[in-house]
């Protein structure tokens, strides 16, 4: 299984927006984001610090419902862009 690419919170959120969410609310330097289709995810960002392994993991899996390897695709594509 590929590793998976650690991002900033800054990184996470362009990212999330270019996936169509769109921020909702923010309480201090945690970003609630939502998608038209209901999806609901929480980024904390704290400067260029990176985000922790398991709250990748659990906006890659839980929050998006994509794997390693489909994440890794896009991510791509959103650098490309």
């Amino acid at each position: 299984m590929p590793k998976s690419p650690v991002l900033t919170g800054k990184e996470m959120l362009k990212f999330l927006e270019w996936l169509g969410f769109t921020i909702v609310r923010t309480k201090g330097s945690h970003y609630r984001l939502r998608h038209a289709d209901g999806r609901i995810t929480t980024v904390a960002v704290h400067g260029n610090t990176p985000l922790p392994v398991g709250t990748m993991h659990k906006i890659i899996y839980h929050d998006l419902g994509l794997d390693n390897e489909r994440f890794g695709q896009m991510l791509n594509d959103f650098h490309k862009r």
